[in-house]
């Protein structure tokens, strides 16, 4: 029996601060670490970005209606994060480029949502 070497690599990213701390306190709101949802998002990025023709992880309907799931419970999770953001926006910034960013943000990812959850539901893709 050989044993498995397993070699790491550390990665840093840099965030914007408020971006950072909405992901630690969406992270925490699920009880899930910031590690595990960086590894997975790493993980289902190379399946699906870097190995664009291999789409077996994708080859019944089951499979991908629970990928859909998964990404609307996902940019529920973002746009939850982002709406706490712009309702804590002080008072004089309400009005400002930043506040109209965050709403957009939030409205686009409403959309999204909508989009997802209908084609989701009526299609049953």
């Amino acid at each position: 029996m050989g044993t498995t070497s397993v070699h790491y690599t550390q990665v840093k990213v840099a965030a914007p601060q408020d971006l950072a701390a909405a992901f630690k306190r969406a992270c925490a709101a699920k009880d899930v670490s910031m590690r595990s949802v960086l590894l997975e998002f790493m993980s289902n990025y190379c399946k699906t970005y870097i190995n664009k023709k291999n789409v077996s992880g994708y080859s019944t309907r089951r499979l991908r209606r629970e990928a859909v799931g998964k990404l609307t419970q996902q940019l529920c999770m973002i746009m939850d994060a982002e709406e706490e953001y712009r309702d804590n926006i002080p008072s004089n910034l309400q009005g400002s480029v930043v506040y109209d960013n965050a709403n957009q943000t939030v409205s686009v990812l409403e959309e999204a949502i909508e989009n997802l959850f209908s084609a989701y539901e009526n299609s049953r893709i």
